[in-house]
């Protein structure tokens, strides 16, 4: 990884917020001297703070049962627990927390496993010095972040599924689950969508939750700002 250059001006791209309380970040590599180099391009930012730190994917997880962090930043390859594991296990362990990946591979099956294991980014060491400020601020936006290779590879894989009739671009919701979502977006209640639609109070939830997962999404509000891109209902 190459050696951390001085602070420059923050770019318009990716404005360090005006928080005055920094982003509280665990980070998780087993060489010493990444740890140490990474510490001090996030460390030098004035919303960002490291925490804590680990050697292995299961010291950062009794990081993150000991300590209250915002941000996890976790080598792919380590001892006892590698970085992919240790996301599953810190997702389950702390739903809102933020996961990025920060790894030497450049590897389209890695990029795969992390963001289905729950990470919302994915940044090579080669170029952290470039990217990992920006991503740190993208994840705690809930934005995923992604070096532009890692997104030609995703579209690529996306379009082969359609070729094979494994992702219908135009069938990812089920019209029940698009009512469902229109009628969330305006502000109806549970109770109200199912009596609007002829359909159980429990019914309502299980398409809601069908509709987060599908989606990627966590609440109403994110919700509501899907409806408005897909074209529901109007901002």
């Amino acid at each position: 990884m190459p050696d951390p250059t001085p602070p420059g001006p923050t770019t318009a791209s990716t404005p360090a917020p005006t928080s005055a309380t920094p982003i509280r970040i665990l980070l998780a590599d087993d060489h010493a001297l990444v740890r140490r180099g990474v510490r001090l391009i996030l460390d030098r930012e004035p919303d960002l703070e490291v925490v804590a730190e680990a050697g292995d994917g299961a010291e950062a997880i009794e990081a993150a049962r000991s300590q209250e962090i915002d941000l996890a930043v976790l080598d792919i390859a380590m001892p006892r627990l590698t970085g992919l594991q240790a996301t599953r296990e810190l997702v389950a362990l702390k739903p809102g927390l933020r996961i990025l990946m920060l790894t030497m591979h450049d590897n389209e099956q890695y990029l795969f496993q992390a963001l289905k294991a729950g990470a919302c980014g994915y940044v090579l060491k080669s170029v952290a010095d470039r990217d990992l400020v920006a991503a740190c601020r993208a994840a705690m936006r809930n934005e995923p972040f992604l070096y532009p290779g890692a997104v030609t590879a995703l579209i690529r894989n996306y379009l082969d599924r359609v070729r094979h009739g494994e992702e219908d671009p135009d069938q990812l919701l089920t019209p029940r689950e698009e009512e469902v979502l229109k009628l969330v977006a305006e502000g109806h209640s549970s109770k109200e969508i199912a009596e609007i639609l002829f359909i159980s109070v429990k019914t309502v939830h299980r398409h809601r939750a069908n509709l987060l997962h599908k989606l990627g999404l966590h609440d109403r509000l994110e919700l509501t700002r899907y409806a408005i891109r897909a074209g529901l209902i109007e901002p």
